[in-house]
């Protein structure tokens, strides 16, 4: 069985996410995506809400799980015998970043494959950050990010 993970912090999951989720699910027999525990950043979401509310919106894609860690990604790997993971790009700064990642990831685990994909055009200036930073002005999120994650943002706010 061919397994892929897709790790990232999904504060929130956009369409860019859903996306890559999506397109990955078609090339593996099951992808896990896999919410980090990221204690240096000051998430919007919990980790139970990120993964819930990615459970919504992928609960029509059959061969994907949702899950969480915290630590090195090379040993949530090992652990779940998972054989790929799953970044997508936006632009030549990503990819920068990402290989490295891959590289460090490579040397402590050999086994594992990472597989780059591109993400769709309309979606290459997108992130979690620039659709945090247009919400807190009020400015329209939609079609950037699942209406689930809009109707979750308005009720953070309302608290």
């Amino acid at each position: 069985m061919r397994i892929a993970v897709y790790p990232g912090s999904f504060d929130p999951v956009t369409n860019g996410h859903l996306d890559i989720i999506k397109r990955s699910s078609r090339l593996f027999d099951k992808v896990i995506v896999a919410v980090l525990h990221n204690a240096s950043k000051t998430p919007l979401f919990t980790v139970e809400e990120k993964m819930d509310l990615l459970s919504q919106v992928t609960s029509d894609i059959p061969n994907v799980e949702i899950d969480s860690f915290s630590g090195l990604l090379a040993d949530y790997v090992m652990e779940n015998k998972i054989s790929s993971i799953v970044k997508g790009l936006r632009a030549v700064s990503d990819f920068e970043y990402e290989l490295q990642m891959a590289l460090m990831n490579r040397k402590l685990n050999p086994d594992v494959e990472t597989i780059f994909m591109m993400t769709s055009g309309e979606y290459s200036y997108l992130s979690s950050s620039i659709v945090k930073e247009v919400f807190k002005f009020n400015g329209c999120i939609k079609g950037l990010v699942p209406d689930e994650v809009i109707d979750a943002m308005k009720k953070k706010v309302s608290l």
